[in-house]
């Protein structure tokens, strides 16, 4: 695997080496992460990954500064699943200057959910997985489906702009309680991880709920959000959606997506189902 820490010397490195399937990431991989890597194989004959921990996207307070750097774990990692090129930038090749040129997603999308409790989060989440398009130039990319609210906004903005790059969702990847893998699970204690997949399983139930012919979202919301609350979670939502753009669904309406974020204690944990 070759690594690279500036736009040059990857764009030398990529000049003519043919469909470029991607995977970005802000590093501190874990399962799920490698999911991702091992089927870009299967979309592009050159697999490219970055790490850049992406301080556009946090808010005052948020866990930038702790957020871990485990860049040789990492590295390992990538070369195992056959990743052939790594973008490792720092701040300074990133933003050479300030970004005042930025992508705002409209905010029926961005300031709902995630948005609502993470008010700017994604217009630093497309400001920069722009401008690594503009720096990988890939023909497909990889974003996992735990984050579905990113997916989807990622997903319309690229068609929005008419950029030829393939997106391919990938799924969910859970530890066999079914908490589904996520570098902020490093946070939890002991007794918050036997507790963690609880998120997952007031999910479950709402679609099992929805499947079974059961139209009252409201009320199979607010039955989870008990649930958790009565087990000392801070839930910020757990919502029905359409899955296409996040709205309020109608009660007839098909392809829908349950969405939860709920904090254990200082450790915030989000996680979705489709129907």
């Amino acid at each position: 695997m070759q690594i690279h820490h500036t736009i040059s010397g990857l764009r030398a490195a990529l000049r003519g080496a043919g469909r470029v399937a991607f995977v970005p990431t802000m590093g501190n991989l874990h399962e799920g992460h490698v999911a991702l890597m091992r089927q870009a194989r299967g979309h592009g004959n050159v697999v490219a990954a970055s790490i850049f921990v992406n301080r556009l996207q946090f808010r005052p307070g948020e866990d930038f500064e702790k957020y871990p750097r485990t860049f040789e774990a990492d590295c390992a990692k990538l070369s195992e699943a056959g990743v052939d090129h790594l973008f490792a930038p720092d701040e300074g090749e990133m933003y050479p200057e300030v970004q005042t040129y930025a992508v705002e997603p409209p905010p029926d999308q961005a300031g709902v959910l995630d948005g609502e409790f993470r008010p700017g989060h994604f217009r630093g989440v497309a400001t920069v997985v722009m401008k690594l398009f503009a720096v990988v130039q890939p023909q497909a990319a990889l974003f996992g489906k735990k984050d579905f609210q990113q997916l989807m906004i990622i997903r319309n903005m690229v068609r929005q702009f008419a950029l030829p790059i393939e997106i391919v969702p990938g799924e969910t990847v859970r530890a066999p309680d079914g908490l589904a893998l996520s570098s902020r699970n490093g946070y939890l204690t002991a007794a918050q991880r036997a507790e963690a997949p609880r998120l997952y399983r007031a999910i479950s139930r709402i679609v099992s709920g929805i499947r079974a012919g059961n139209r009252d979202f409201a009320a199979l919301e607010a039955e989870a959000l008990a649930d958790l609350r009565a087990h000392d979670w801070s839930p910020d939502y757990i919502a029905v959606r359409n899955s296409l753009d996040l709205q309020l669904p109608a009660a007839h309406e098909s392809g829908l997506v349950v969405l939860g974020a709920a904090r254990l204690e200082s450790t915030r944990l989000i996680d979705n189902l489709e129907v």
